[in-house]
């Protein structure tokens, strides 16, 4: 059905990769075939996700690494997680349009993704729009998110590195660690770091990098032991982050992406994550549970349409409801009978 697309996309024709997302982001027919003829070429390009707390300035970092890599040579792919408009329910396209310098650049590919309500701000074809740049060769594709709810976390689980960007006026640090933002970076950014407050932020950060459970600072004491206080700690912890080994410390840097400053660092440290992912396995174990992620999306997703999309599973719930309602039945027993009668549905078969 798609083979002249397949042709065009093979072919390297920005065109036919266009026409692949459209196809994939709005779960047209066919989108899974596409998918399934992709699959093959996935693996080569590296997945950055880049989050934050809204006005981080994550589209200005996005567009400095960006420029980073199109002076290395190197293609790049850029996923913009942008909030639903409630007119259109569409993108509302700012990231594109603070990006739009280096949307005019052959080599940068920008596409921005309406949420549709989704959990956490990442749509549900995120994934999939980065494993169709992935299959098209582009080598680097950052991956944006909104910057609310959940979304700081699920980029963790689309990406092989996460840069979490913040910014002085991000509040206490303590919110970042209830966030979960601690758990999920693996490199961060203090953005804005000629602003008042930028180096006591950077600190706060790696005074929590040093008391988390099992942090090699903590565990690696001197002749006279360990100086817990806050400066050596945080000392302590900058250090550590430097260190090719084989445990990864987020490096806390600072940038000012309006001038980009500390962006050639920032793509160094992410260098440096990827290789130390490679050289620990980490990187084939992520790759591995975004795979069964994967598989585990794509059975619940047509488990759901099949089963609310049959006509007669639908009279069957009604007619049980007046049970529910005097109590007669719970909703676990109901499931459970609907699943029961509902096998040969669910697995495609016909009777």
């Amino acid at each position: 059905m798609h083979d002249a697309l397949l042709a065009g996309f093979r072919a390297g024709r920005k065109a036919s990769l266009a026409r692949a997302i459209s196809i994939v982001e709005n779960h047209r027919p066919g989108a899974d075939a596409l998918l399934g003829a992709l699959h093959a070429a996935l693996g080569r390009a590296r997945r950055i996700g880049v989050t934050g707390p809204p006005g981080a300035g994550k589209s200005t970092i996005s567009a400095s690494l960006a420029r980073h890599y199109r002076n290395q040579g190197l293609t790049v792919g850029v996923v913009c997680v942008d909030p639903t408009s409630p007119f259109t329910g569409g993108a509302l396209l700012g990231d594109r349009i603070r990006m739009e310098d280096v949307a005019l650049d052959p080599g940068v590919y920008i596409r921005s993704l309406a949420t549709r309500g989704s959990l956490g701000g990442l749509s549900a074809a995120t994934r999939e729009v980065s494993d169709v740049l992935d299959a098209f060769g582009i080598d680097r594709i950052l991956i944006e998110t909104v910057g609310v709810g959940q979304s700081e976390l699920e980029v963790a689980r689309t990406a092989d590195s996460s840069l979490v960007i913040l910014v002085p006026e991000s509040g206490d640090s303590i919110q970042t660690l209830k966030a979960g933002l601690m758990e999920i970076a693996d490199v961060f950014a203090v953005n804005k770091a000629d602003r008042p407050g930028a180096d006591r932020l950077r600190t706060e950060i790696e005074l929590m990098l040093g008391m988390r459970p099992g942090a090699a600072s903590i565990e690696s004491s001197g002749h006279h032991g360990v100086d817990l206080s806050r400066n050596n700690l945080a000392r302590q912890v900058r250090e550590e982050a430097t260190r090719d080994d084989s445990r990864w410390t987020p490096p806390v840097l600072r940038t000012i992406g309006t001038e980009e400053q500390g962006i050639a660092e920032v793509a160094e440290a992410l260098d440096r994550h990827y290789q130390y992912l490679e050289a620990s396995g980490q990187l084939r174990t992520r790759r591995r549970v975004r795979l069964r992620e994967r598989v585990v999306d794509v059975v619940e997703e047509k488990t759901r349409q099949r089963l609310w999309a049959d006509a007669d599973t639908t009279v069957w719930l009604e007619a049980r409801l007046p049970q529910l309602e005097a109590g007669e039945a719970t909703p676990f027993e109901i499931a459970d009978a609907l699943l029961a009668r509902s096998a040969d549905l669910l697995s495609g078969r016909t009777t």
